[in-house]
């Protein structure tokens, strides 16, 4: 094998979407210190049993394992950072009242989560601890709204679920953990025959509530159809409620339900949502409430937030227009000192300007140089090209 060829699901990133890349994520940081969300670094490993605890399964097979030279510990590259801000925001801050914190940086994958989707995507998220009222949650939804419109994704749907639903309606039954999993398997697919087969057994009033999850997905009438198909639980009135709520202020969004989704159900603890947007193939945006994240580390605090993959919004979001650079001659011992004074003195302000090599004055480059650098009488100007 050749030594170039890269691991599957890992590539490079070239100069101009790397440039894509780095605007999008400070645009993404910009818009959360716009809401007062504070930026974090957590690191890139830790020991398994901090990095893992509490997190569940899925994420346990998604996290890569090392051994640390120095201590002969397992250690993990962190395949997701809500864990590792959740125990930032209980021992390292430990603050009482609402604290809100954001990241980006870039996770690890054992396996790419999705078709296509890379296996070191550049996840950026927000998390807003210490509230449990749905103002928190109205929150999220409008800062992961007001990201996507700062990097100009358009045509933005946001899809809504409350994983409350199904455990209200499962809440009286003595299942397995595995039992429990194909049915929310079934649910996710909407497999409405294994859904049926995994039921037999159950109640007659949870299986027609189960088997009626599959159908109700769509605009706002869904929840008033829900309300007539679904018994009268009160974790279940409650969910339908709150997502009625959370709707009725996201004014000129275009929502959505689909109460039978239930990714990350081991995860959230609430209402959790996800954004589309027209061009992707998937969900751009996935968060919601996650109260019980914080549990493990001695301070179980409300939390909701949401993340995403800064790479994922390339092909979506708006094309920047490349900013024009100043091209320059290379300074030699008969030009120096004026010449790299000016250049200086361009950079300075804020001006790329790019030094063409003895040799390769006529060369394209990257930068689209629109103007150039050139002496006039005992002066260096800036001439438009």
């Amino acid at each position: 094998m050749s030594a170039w060829v890269l691991p599957d699901h890992i590539a490079d990133v070239l100069p101009a979407e790397a440039r894509l890349i780095e605007e999008l994520r400070r645009e993404l940081l910009d818009t959360a210190s716009g809401y007062g969300y504070e930026l974090v670094m957590p690191p890139l490993l830790e020991h398994l049993e901090s990095l893992l605890t509490g997190t569940g399964e899925a994420l346990r097979l998604q996290t890569f394992k090392v051994v640390d030279q120095l201590s002969g510990r397992t250690m993990g590259l962190r395949a997701d950072s809500t864990p590792q801000v959740a125990r930032i925001d209980a021992h390292l801050l430990n603050r009482q009242g609402v604290a809100r914190l954001c990241y980006c940086g870039p996770v690890l994958h054992t396996r790419p989560d999705r078709p296509h989707a890379t296996r070191e995507p550049l996840q950026f998220g927000a998390e807003i601890y210490g509230h449990a009222g749905l103002e928190a949650d109205l929150e999220a939804l409008l800062l992961a709204l007001d990201c996507l419109k700062a990097v100009q994704v358009r045509d933005l749907t946001v899809d809504m679920a409350d994983t409350r639903i199904v455990r209200a309606l499962l809440a009286g039954l003595s299942l397995s953990d595995d039992a429990v999993a194909r049915v929310h398997a079934a649910l996710a697919v909407k497999d409405a025959g294994e859904l049926a087969r995994l039921a037999k057994e159950f109640p007659a009033a949870v299986r027609e509530a189960l088997l009626a999850l599959v159908s109700l997905y769509g605009d706002e009438q869904v929840l008033d159809e829900a309300q007539g198909r679904l018994p009268d639980l009160p974790g279940l009135r409650e969910a339908l409620a709150n997502l009625r709520w959370l709707a009725g202020h996201l004014q000129g969004a275009k929502v959505s339900f689909d109460l039978a989704d239930l990714r990350g159900y081991a995860y959230y603890t609430g209402p959790r949502f996800a954004i589309y947007a027209s061009g992707a193939s998937d969900s751009l945006v996935r968060g919601g409430r996650y109260d019980e994240v914080g549990a493990v580390f001695g301070r179980n605090r409300p939390a909701v937030g949401f993340s995403l993959d800064v790479k994922e919004l390339v092909p979506v979001a708006a094309r920047r227009p490349l900013r024009g650079a100043i091209r320059a001659p290379w300074a030699d011992n008969g030009n120096g000192g004026a010449l790299r004074a000016a250049i200086a003195a361009l950079r300075s302000r804020g001006e790329t300007v790019v030094c063409a090599m003895p040799g390769h004055e006529s060369e394209a480059d990257e930068f689209l140089c629109d103007r150039e650098l050139a002496r006039a009488g005992d002066q260096w100007v800036v001439k438009a090209i």
